[in-house]
């Protein structure tokens, strides 16, 4: 696996900060946010200085039931080429649920949503990523998420299921410590046990991230510094085994560059310090893994190209993706449509993970559209959440800001006549064809439109 070194997460609002930081050897991008055919010019120069580019996936919910989407796997596979990548990451989550599996509305998360650690999941995720490595140029690493709820029935624990998983398809690990810990206070998980189940040969990199902690709960912000007990639990993996590439992400609230810096130089000298105790840990990980993990010597050996090790016959997935399907589309549908708690979950905590998906749901449609925050004022966010509450995402964000928009301009929710005509104004423009029509019948149709709803 190639060396990666010491990296931050890119993004375009600290885009020129990060090509003058001393010391990144390379930087990850949000695939969805990168078009091939216009790579940011930022990305451009980094990668002429020699910068590894790796895309980072969002949206292709490995974990779901549905096999992976063949028009989003050909979109990561063109953004690895066109950034010349090592490797490509996703996530071991699920995105959206329903559609045909379930005879019920397709439903989009907007967030990434964990994928229970059953046997049944566990099927339908290796054949997912047997799919996806086919598809991709190549190696693919697939993340540990945070979360907020657990599934009832767990068969296995985070470790033993990404052991197995590693095992059937040679997939590699994007291990995040941060989320570690986020499970450690939401879900009682020891960190520590995680890493000793870990097949941590198979770690392609780390991720590195802030966050804060509420009412009992830890919220994976991205938004705030790297506390120092998320530097413990990268420290414990560097006991174990040296990282190839350890990444600091951050994606809001972004502080001075320095500040940054600081921080990535505190990820240095906990690896360094990490890999000082490596010979001790490595004993206790040994002694650890005893009747808690299948023996090396059955461990598959984690890729170094685009096809999975022989694993024999794979099980027929189609049962158990009907049985995940009718599971994640009820526990979607209860955090998105407001449907009753399936049983077995704790209903507070889903009532927490609503409220967040509701409220990043808020913020990305602010970002996607930031007109609608600037039209609606202080009246944005309380008038969205009340939108959400009622109005589950079924198409993406882009689609979300439209119809958030209709639901303002015809439910009867503004009384202001100069906010309803820049939000008209708004939604005209961008609800007709793209680019907009210039034949006089398609001009007169959205002038008629537009007196029509100003009336």
């Amino acid at each position: 696996m190639k060396h990666l070194g010491t990296g931050i997460g890119w993004r375009p609002e600290i885009a020129d900060a990060v090509e003058r930081m001393p010391g990144i050897d390379w930087v990850e991008a949000v695939a969805e946010n990168v078009c091939p055919g216009h790579l940011p010019e930022s990305l451009v120069r980094l990668r002429e200085r020699g910068v590894t580019v790796v895309p980072h996936g969002v949206s292709l919910g490995l974990g779901g039931a549905e096999r992976p989407d063949e028009a989003r796997l050909a979109d990561l596979a063109a953004r690895a080429e066109a950034l010349g990548s090592p490797l490509v990451t996703e996530h071991i989550a699920f995105v959206r649920a329903g559609g045909a599996l379930t005879a019920s509305p397709l439903l989009e998360a907007g967030h990434l949503l964990p994928v229970p650690r059953t046997r049944d999941a566990l099927d339908v995720l290796c054949e997912n990523i047997r799919i996806a490595q086919d598809a991709l140029p190549v190696p693919l690493a697939v993340e540990n998420i945070a979360a907020l709820i657990a599934w009832p029935g767990e068969e296995m624990t985070e470790g033993q299921f990404l052991y197995d998983l590693v095992d059937r398809t040679g997939v590699r690990l994007l291990i995040d410590v941060a989320n570690l810990h986020t499970n450690h206070v939401n879900r009682g998980e020891d960190p520590a046990r995680a890493l000793d189940e870990l097949p941590v040969e198979a770690i392609a990199y780390v991720h590195v991230a802030g966050g804060f902690e509420r009412d009992g709960v830890w919220h994976d912000s991205h938004a705030h510094p790297v506390p120092e007990v998320v530097l413990g639990v990268l420290a414990e993996l560097a006991s174990r085994v040296r990282p190839p590439g350890v990444l600091l992400e951050r994606d809001e609230n972004f502080p001075e560059p320095a500040e940054l810096e600081r921080e990535l130089t505190a990820i240095r000298e906990t690896v360094e310090k990490g890999a000082m105790t490596a010979g001790a840990a490595t004993a206790r990980s040994t002694t650890a893994k005893t009747g808690s993990a299948p023996s090396k010597s059955r461990r598959a050996q984690p890729q170094t190209g685009g096809t999975p090790p022989e694993t024999g016959d794979a099980p027929e997935t189609g049962p158990a993706r009907q049985r995940l399907a009718l599971t994640q589309a009820a526990l979607l549908s209860a955090l998105v449509a407001g449907t009753p708690v399936p049983e077995g979950f704790d209903r507070t905590r889903l009532a927490v993970q609503a409220r967040a998906l509701a409220g990043k749901r808020a913020d990305v449609v602010g970002k996607v559209a930031p007109e609608l925050p600037e039209i609606l004022a202080g009246a944005y966010r309380k008038t969205f959440l009340a939108y959400a509450h009622s109005h589950p995402m079924t198409d993406g964000y882009r689609r979300d800001a439209l119809d958030f928009a209709e639901y303002v301009l015809f439910g009867g929710h503004l009384d202001d006549p100069d906010v309803r005509r820049g939000l008209s104004d708004w939604w005209l423009e961008r609800s007709g064809p793209a680019p907009l029509s210039r034949r006089p019948a398609a001009r007169l149709a959205r002038a008629t439109r537009r007196v029509l709803l100003r009336r």
